[in-house]
Parts: C-alpha cells; structure tokens; sequence
C-alpha cells in the first residue's frame, strides 16, 4: 500500500473498499498499480488516501517464493537463489 499514487505505474484509478488499522483508523482504497523498484516489480499495490509510509505484506512476498529476513533494523528481500532484491 502507498499513499502516494504518482509511485505507481499503470494506475486505475477505482474505490476498492477501506482498511483498518491497529488504531483504528479506516482510510479508503482509492485505486491500484504496479510499483517499481530497483529491478523488481509489485503488482496491484493499493493505493490508500493519507497513508504516511508505504507497507508490505510479509506474507505476499513469501507467497511470490521471495524470502523475507529482519536484522535488527534492517529488512532484507531476497529471491530463492539468495539474490538480493530489497534491503
């Protein structure tokens, strides 16, 4: 998810529903696109009104057989063959 839709490439613009925080906070999903980055591709990021950072789901990029590693505080991507991806 991003709050920033000019991140996005190939961007439909289209209400999505909303989502909820852990603060309870509800924000509407206003559309969707790819989002590059480096030599990697995200597709279908949301794009979310007012959202301050972007955020990821753990569990989509290991879903995409991508390895996800946390270091203190540092947060690694990597594909199956060790090639780092995201850091």
């Amino acid at each position: 998810m991003t709050g920033d839709h000019s991140q996005l490439i190939n961007f439909v613009q289209k209400f999505l529903g909303t989502v909820k925080f852990g603060n309870d906070h509800v924000a509407k999903i206003m559309g969707y696109g790819d989002y590059h980055i480096g030599n990697v591709t995200f597709s279908r990021v949301y794009y979310v009104e007012g959202l301050g950072h972007n955020l990821f789901s753990v569990g989509q990029f290991c879903d995409s057989d991508l390895e996800v590693a946390f270091r203190q505080h540092t947060c690694f991507i990597h594909n199956l063959e060790g090639v780092d991806l995201l850091t």
